[in-house]
């Protein structure tokens, strides 16, 4: 018996769903200062490796997929590292703050937006056809795209979180906590 695939649709709706949520929050606070919000990080850090873990299982049987989320995963992971990089950190008066490298962040919400859009397009010209098969070349491109801004997101909340504790440890915030005595 041939397995069957999760349903190509629902994927995509959640898919969209959580998307277009981080879209909205991200296109807010690409550019200047933002204050810490350790609570949205926590979100961060727990909503995206959930949809992760559900992906997974949802093409478990359709190995080049799980191979397109993984391999976005990583690469989320190491522009993750990057962008802590270039992040300016900074406490104010008003609070721990940080301004994120406006550059990665634009990058990678057009590259989301432009791949939803594209699956938007051909998802509405293939009604009168059969869809592509779930592990299909074109389901990989959108998990790996999808792994990687998953492992992005969270890799950055986790550096921001690791800062703040960072910084509540220690009365110089640019010196490592060890550092502190």
């Amino acid at each position: 018996m041939h397995a069957q695939g999760p349903p190509s649709i629902l994927v995509t709706v959640l898919i969209l769903a959580l998307i277009a949520w981080r879209l909205y929050a991200r296109s807010r606070r690409l550019i200047g200062k933002q204050r810490l919000n350790k609570w949205r990080l926590w979100v961060t850090v727990t909503v995206f490796p959930l949809i992760f873990v559900v992906l997974a299982v949802l093409f478990r049987h359709f190995p080049p997929a799980l191979w397109a989320l993984a391999g976005g995963a990583i690469a989320g992971l190491i522009l993750g590292v990057i962008g802590l990089k270039l992040t300016k950190f900074e406490t104010t008066p008003t609070g721990p703050s940080y301004t994120p490298s406006a550059h990665l962040g634009i990058a990678l919400s057009a590259l989301l937006v432009l791949r939803i859009g594209y699956r938007f397009i051909q998802t509405s010209q293939s009604i009168n056809t059969a869809p592509p098969p779930p592990g299909s070349a074109s389901s990989q491109i959108t998990l790996l795209i999808f792994g990687a801004l998953a492992l992005y997101y969270v890799t950055y909340a986790i550096g921001l979180i690791r800062w703040s504790q960072r910084i509540t440890t220690n009365t110089d915030p640019t010196q490592p906590a060890e550092a502190k005595g």
